[in-house]
């Protein structure tokens, strides 16, 4: 599930409007993703609109997953590897110098299984990457707006302008920017992304295609 959030981020985090990468200029008016005149027009039919895109593009990426990635496989090494950093921090803890010899024996072993396990998991990456792409930059902002919901509260957590995903204040009194009377209004991406963590769980697990080994 956290590696899964990761490629998530890194996928999402090209598509921001904001940012050092300044691609898409969120923070600077209607540079973001979105339309001035878009096809699905409300916050409330776009909201959904943009959620259904998030599930489909998920269950996109499970279907690669599941086609390209041996899961059996790939549960055995995360077992495997698992099990032994456990053993060894906790030989670590109760200073057991003869386990810890002992299980550095295999050190290069697991390095190996980590390293095949992280190419199993950045392969399907490598397909679902292009399409997401095309999506955002070619049809979602034809169809939607520069800012698809609201929030009560803004969730701009992370300092600084690298990850912004709500309009401030600021930005929400600038008749010109993409979030006027719009405070704390969620960009498109955001709530892309948003959405696509909300559901990524529950299709994993409905896929079979979840990292959770319990």
């Amino acid at each position: 599930m956290v590696f899964n959030f990761i490629l998530l981020f890194l996928d999402s985090v090209f598509l921001e409007g904001n940012g050092i990468f300044g691609f898409l200029g969120g923070s600077g008016g209607r540079g973001a993703l979105g339309s001035d005149d878009p096809i699905v027009k409300g916050l409330i039919l776009s909201a959904f609109a943009v959620a259904g895109f998030g599930i489909m593009l998920n269950l996109f990426n499970a279907a690669v997953r599941k086609k390209m990635v041996d899961q059996t496989k790939l549960k055995r090494i995360m077992k495997e590897t698992r099990s032994w950093q456990k053993e060894r921090m906790s030989a670590m803890r109760s200073k057991d110098q003869e386990k810890i010899n002992e299980l550095n024996k295999k050190s290069s072993y697991m390095n190996k299984m980590s390293m095949e396990m992280m190419q199993m998991n950045m392969r399907p990456m490598m397909i679902t990457f292009v399409p997401l792409i095309l999506i955002f930059y070619l049809v979602l902002p034809v169809l939607f707006t520069h800012i698809v919901a609201l929030s009560p509260v803004s969730l701009d957590i992370i300092p600084g302008n690298f990850f912004q995903l709500t309009c401030t204040a600021a930005q929400a009194a600038e008749p010109e920017n993409a979030c006027y009377q719009k405070e704390n209004g969620l960009y498109l991406w955001a709530w892309y992304f948003l959405s696509s963590i909300a559901f990524s769980g529950l299709i994993m697990k409905l896929t079979k295609t979840s990292m959770d080994l319990s």
